[in-house]
């Protein structure tokens, strides 16, 4: 019975994990954190 809860319980936040990674994928929130960090990277290299 432990391990069926345990089983739930993981598979439940691999779902959710997957949905929330669609969502912002779909929001295209990877660009905006693309941007930053390149902003940053020239931060440090001095560039930017």
């Amino acid at each position: 019975m432990r391990n069926k809860s345990i089983l739930f319980v993981r598979y439940s936040l691999l779902a959710v994990a997957a949905a929330l990674i669609a969502t912002g994928l779909f929001q295209r929130e990877h660009l905006a954190v693309m941007q930053k960090a390149v902003k940053i990277c020239l931060e440090c290299i001095g560039i930017g």
